[in-house]
C-alpha cells in the first residue's frame, strides 16, 4: 500500500502472538517466564481474543499481560499523555485474583484477565473520574457505570483512564485536568475526540479494548485519526447510565443519540466487547433480553453493499478519498457487489440539519441562563447550518422539538427499506486526517487547514451523523495510510440492530489491511 509505515497485523502475528510464541521464546524459557509473572516477549500487539484464548490456555498470564502493559505505559504514555489516571496496584490485584480463579478452574467471562482502558467519561468505582471537566477534578465515584461494571463481570483488567475533551465535546482531547493527547503517529496531531486517550492507547499498544462513547463520532473519528477498529452499537443496545455527561446521578431518559460502543485492534475484539457490554438496564431485563443478531450472510461474495466516498456538502480531501476507493476496490475484488449512491429519499443537508436538531436540544439541556444568552446573541453566517440550528434550538417550541425526534424514525425508515435489499453502506468516517493540535476554545470560529483550503472545524460532524441521527450501527475500520503516513479508516453503516453486519464487514477490510502499528511503538 502506497506510503505504508509501521508493521501489518500479520507480521505481528509472525512476530510472537498465540500462533507463534514458540519462534519469539523457547519453550523453557516461557514457561519460566509465565511462572514468574514476567511479562512474554511478542504479546503487545495480540487481540484481546488472542490474549483471553492464550491466559484460558494457560500460554501466559493475566499478571505477565498486566506487567507489560503497565511496562508500556510507563514507556510510551509520557509522550502521549493518553492514560491518564493510572490504577496499577488494583490492576494487578485484580490480574492475580484472575490467575488465582483460573488455577481454580473459574473462567469469569471473555475478557478473564485481559488488561482494558475505560473512558474517563464512565464511572468507575473508586477511581477518580473527571470527564476532563475541571468541576470533576476530584470527583470519586462510588459506583461503576453499566457498561463498566460488565466489562469488569466479564473479566477485564482495568489499568486506566483515557483522557477526554472537556464534557466529551470537542474533536480533540485535551483539558485543564490532564493536558492533551497526542497521537502516536503523529506527536504534533491530535488523536481525535471525545475517544481520544482511547484510541490513542489502543494504537500504543496500552491495553487490548477500550470503551468509548459516540453522539456525533466520538468512537468513530478517534478510531480514523489512531487507524483502530471502532463501533458505534445501535441506539440503546448499550446502557448509558454512569457516562458524565450527563451530571454525576442525573436521572434520564433513554439518550436521543449517543452511544457507549467498543474500540479494539481487530473487528473480532468488537464483537467480543459489544456482547459483554449490550442489553438492557438490569431492571429492564426483568423481562428483556438482549441478543447479538449473526452478520446477515458467511461470505463477503453475497454482499450488497452501497457506498458514496464524497458529497459537495462535505468534500473528502484527496488523500483521504484515495485511500476509500482501494478499500472500495477490495471489496470488489472480493467479489462483493456494489452500488455507488444514497439511497432513494436519503438527503444528506436534510439529515446533517435534524441530526443538529435533536443534538442541540440534547446537549442544551440544563444550560444556564448566561450560556443561552450568549448563544442568542451569536452570529450565524447564511451558510452556517451549525451555529443556526443552536441558536433556533434555544428557543424552539415543544413541536419543533417533537417534530425533530419524529424525523429521527422517518430517517431510519428510510434507511431500513434501502437494508431490506442491501446489507451495508459505505462512506467516510472523517473528510480528513489527523489534524495539527489546535487548542482555540471551541464555540470559536476554528478551521482545519487542508490541502484544498480551509474547511469548517464542526463540518466533521457531517459524515458522522447519519448514523447517529438515525440509530444505526456504524463500524469504522482501517484501511492504510496517507502518503503523509496518516491512517484513514472507512465507515460501515448497517442495518438496526444489526451490529454484527458492518463488523462482518470490517472483517474484510481487516483482511485486506490490517492494523499497523505507528512507528516508534513497536
Amino acid at each position: 500500500m502506497d506510503g505504508m509505515r509501521g508493521m501489518n497485523r500479520r507480521e505481528v502475528l509472525l512476530a510472537g502472538t498465540a500462533a507463534a510464541i514458540s519462534t519469539a521464546l523457547p519453550r523453557q524459557g516461557r514457561a519460566a517466564a509465565v511462572a514468574a509473572g514476567e511479562p512474554a516477549r511478542g504479546w503487545q500487539y495480540a487481540s484481546a481474543t488472542e490474549l483471553a484464548a492464550a491466559i484460558r490456555a494457560r500460554r501466559t498470564t493475566s499478571v505477565a499481560a498486566t506487567r507489560l502493559v503497565l511496562d508500556r505505559i510507563e514507556r510510551f504514555n509520557p509522550k502521549l499523555n493518553a492514560v491518564v489516571t493510572l490504577a496499577a496496584e488494583s490492576a494487578l490485584r485484580r490480574a492475580k485474583d484472575a490467575d488465582a480463579a483460573l488455577a481454580r478452574g473459574e473462567i469469569w467471562g471473555g475478557l478473564h484477565g485481559v488488561p482494558c482502558t475505560v473512558k474517563d467519561t464512565f464511572e468507575t468505582a473508586g477511581v477518580r473520574t473527571t470527564a476532563g471537566a475541571t468541576e470533576l477534578r476530584d470527583h470519586v465515584p462510588d459506583r461503576d457505570a453499566v457498561a463498566v461494571a460488565r466489562l469488569r463481570a466479564a473479566g477485564m483488567i482495568m489499568v486506566g483512564k483515557t483522557n477526554v475533551p472537556p464534557w466529551a465535546g470537542d474533536f480533540q482531547s485535551f483539558n485543564d485536568v490532564f493536558g492533551t493527547t497526542n497521537n502516536p503517529w503523529d506527536l504534533t496531531r491530535t488523536p481525535g475526540g471525545s475517544t481520544g486517550g482511547g484510541a490513542a492507547a489502543l494504537a500504543a499498544g496500552l491495553g487490548y479494548l477500550t470503551i468509548g462513547s459516540d453522539e456525533g463520532g466520538s468512537i468513530r473519528v478517534p478510531a480514523q485519526f489512531c487507524g483502530v477498529f471502532g463501533h458505534k452499537p445501535s441506539l440503546n443496545v448499550v446502557p448509558f447510565r454512569g457516562h458524565i455527561p450527563p451530571m454525576p446521578g442525573a436521572v434520564v431518559n433513554p439518550p436521543a443519540l449517543a452511544v457507549a460502543g467498543p474500540l479494539a485492534r481487530s473487528a473480532a475484539d468488537l464483537l467480543l466487547g459489544l456482547r459483554v457490554v449490550g442489553g438492557p438496564l438490569p431492571e429492564d431485563a426483568i423481562a428483556y433480553r438482549w441478543a447479538l443478531p449473526p452478520a446477515r450472510k458467511r461470505s463477503i461474495r453475497d454482499y450488497r453493499i452501497g457506498f458514496v466516498l464524497d458529497h459537495p456538502l462535505c468534500p473528502v480531501t484527496g488523500d483521504v478519498k484515495d485511500r476509500l476507493r482501494l478499500a472500495v476496490e477490495s471489496l470488489r475484488k472480493a467479489g462483493a457487489r456494489l452500488e455507488e449512491g444514497f439511497p432513494a429519499g436519503v438527503d444528506l443537508a436534510e439529515q446533517y440539519r435534524a441530526f443538529l436538531e435533536v443534538m442541540w436540544v440534547a446537549d442544551l439541556a440544563g444550560s444556564s441562563k448566561e450560556e443561552l444568552d450568549r448563544i442568542r446573541a451569536m452570529n450565524a453566517a447564511p451558510d452556517d447550518v451549525f451555529t443556526s440550528t443552536m441558536k433556533h434550538a434555544v428557543d424552539a417550541s415543544a413541536f419543533e422539538l417533537a417534530s425533530a425526534r419524529d424525523r429521527q424514525l422517518v430517517m431510519r425508515q428510510a434507511w431500513q427499506r434501502y437494508f431490506g435489499e442491501h446489507d451495508a453502506f459505505l462512506m467516510p468516517a472523517d473528510f480528513v486526517p489527523a489534524f495539527a493540535h489546535d487548542h482555540a476554545q471551541p464555540d470559536s470560529a476554528r478551521v482545519l487547514v487542508t490541502p484544498e483550503g480551509p474547511r469548517r472545524y464542526w463540518d466533521q460532524l457531517i459524515w458522522a451523523s447519519i448514523a447517529s441521527l438515525t440509530g444505526l450501527p456504524a463500524t469504522v475500520a482501517p484501511v492504510g495510510l496517507t502518503r503523509a503516513g496518516l491512517p484513514v479508516g472507512i465507515q460501515i453503516l448497517g442495518p438496526w440492530l444489526e451490529d454484527a453486519t458492518p463488523i462482518f464487514v470490517a472483517e474484510a477490510f481487516e483482511r485486506e489491511f490490517g492494523f499497523q502499528v505507528p512507528p516508534g511503538f513497536e
